[in-house]
């Protein structure tokens, strides 16, 4: 939330909150670890903001874009992306890798650390590092054909 314009409509709090209401009204989660639980939190902020952005209209209905613009450690360069599409791009990412589209979800959506995400993929550092990498130029291919689509 901290890379949203302000007065957002959608404010920290509430997405904090939300995240919270959908943890606490689903079955009872027998969390493995800290890291665990962080997992899943960035997987309910990803399916809350999207499912917000959805409802506000935007995306390919036509209606105001909200953007999300990936900081310099995720993408080289200033590239902004509607929050649906982004959906769109992980949910591809995951077809073609699991564990890449996890990454980038645990970083981008849970804020998570290199080493964080290597704790909860149970692989190093170092491999998370590669598959963010990777990730990122996969990503930004799928967008920058995306867009030359959309543009024909």
């Amino acid at each position: 939330m901290a890379r949203e314009r302000r007065g957002h409509s959608l404010e920290t709090n509430d997405l904090i909150h939300e995240a919270y209401l959908r943890l606490v009204a689903s079955k009872p989660v027998d969390w493995q670890s800290r890291a665990h639980f962080f997992a899943l939190s960035a997987r309910l902020m990803r399916q809350i903001l999207v499912d917000h952005a959805r409802s506000r209209g935007y995306g390919k209905r036509g209606g105001g874009r909200r953007q999300v613009t990936f900081d310099e450690a995720l993408v080289c360069g200033e590239l902004d992306w509607d929050l649906v599409e982004l959906d769109e791009a992980l949910q591809a990412l995951a077809v073609a890798d699991a564990r890449k589209a996890r990454v980038v979800e645990l970083r981008f959506f849970g804020g998570l650390s290199a080493e964080e995400t290597a704790e909860v993929l149970k692989v190093s550092p170092q491999t998370v590092q590669r598959d963010w990498r990777l990730s990122k130029a996969w990503l930004l291919q799928w967008m920058s054909r995306r867009k030359k689509a959309d543009a024909t």
